[in-house]
């Protein structure tokens, strides 16, 4: 039985047949109308979300199968140990997804089900993000040689799946990232990223864009934390701090790479408002992207 919790788990082989088979998909979705027939997808959310909710929910419906969503706050999930529920839990279900705060629990869920656990984001990782990341990117060039992908923006847990899958994947990752969010860091990611000859940390943004085929940007604030009244020091800081780098034309210098955001979008501060909706923008793809590279991941992981 296998889990996905960082992308580690995939070598390039199955990584690449995951976003194969999500392309197909997408294009015939019909074909798997009943792929995951009286499956069930136990869904268990700690933090709010649009893309992850829905776009799994879709996803298992459309291959017929179906979705349990469970508060983690409102069940017994935030009174008993995770070992105890998660062994009650995966013997009515055939997939667990979880959108947790913590990596270490999400850890405890894939330690103790008897179903493949999918870590549906985590402080330290969102390797379902990166997988809709690296189909959208396999889509618009029809392959991944010759690729170049700038990530601008806090190092967080976007940055380190995105990171796995272009090493996993030999795909030349340009970092630029002012601020590390250290509750993400991965020493020994980043060890191996960086002597890998894939993935290269650059101080100017400038820099980056003129090699860039693809600008990756992502919120400079955690989505739980951006309307908090005590984490607003912190906001300003980084603000402050990463304003310099937002994607706007002026930082684009002339230069047309393809736009990516993972969303939710933050216009002003990240992103200028106007590329959102620009000619080059493909936002809107990476976003609907969630739900086809999910279908396939569900698959692989029901498959094997």
């Amino acid at each position: 039985m296998k889990h996905l919790l960082t992308l580690k788990e995939l070598n390039e082989h199955e990584l690449l047949s995951i976003i194969q088979k999500a392309v197909e998909l997408k294009k015939k979705p019909d074909k798997f109308f009943q792929a995951c027939f009286r499956k069930g997808l136990l869904m268990l959310f700690q933090k709010t979300s649009t893309r992850t909710n829905l776009s799994f929910q879709s996803g298992m419906n459309q291959m017929g199968g179906y979705c349990v969503p469970m508060d983690w706050d409102s069940s017994n999930f935030s009174l008993s140990p995770i070992q105890y529920e998660v062994r009650y839990a995966s013997r009515n279900c055939d997939l667990i997804m979880a959108r947790l705060k913590n990596h270490a629990d999400v850890l405890q869920l894939a330690a103790y089900s008897s179903v493949p656990v999918i870590n549906g984001c985590c402080e330290q990782y969102h390797p379902c993000q990166a997988l809709a990341d690296l189909m959208t990117i396999y889509e618009v060039s029809g392959s991944f040689r010759n690729v170049t992908l700038t990530y601008v923006g806090i190092h967080n847990n976007v940055a380190n799946s995105l990171i796995i899958g272009c090493l996993t994947l030999g795909i030349k990752l340009l970092l630029v990232t002012p601020i590390i969010n250290e509750a993400s860091w991965d020493e020994e990611l980043m060890l191996t990223a960086l002597q890998s000859g894939h993935i290269q940390t650059i101080n100017t943004l400038s820099e980056a864009i003129s090699q860039s085929d693809y600008v990756y940007t992502d919120t400079w604030i955690d989505m739980e934390h951006f309307h908090e009244i005590e984490y607003q020091a912190e906001k300003q800081r980084r603000i402050q701090t990463m304003m310099p780098f937002q994607i706007n034309k002026t930082n684009l210098s002339g230069y047309s790479p393809y736009i990516m955001h993972d969303m939710p979008i933050h216009p002003g501060y990240e992103i200028e408002e106007a590329l959102i909706e620009s000619e080059t923008s493909i936002i809107y793809q990476q976003a609907e992207n969630r739900m086809h590279a999910q279908k396939a991941l569900m698959l692989h992981l029901l498959n094997n």
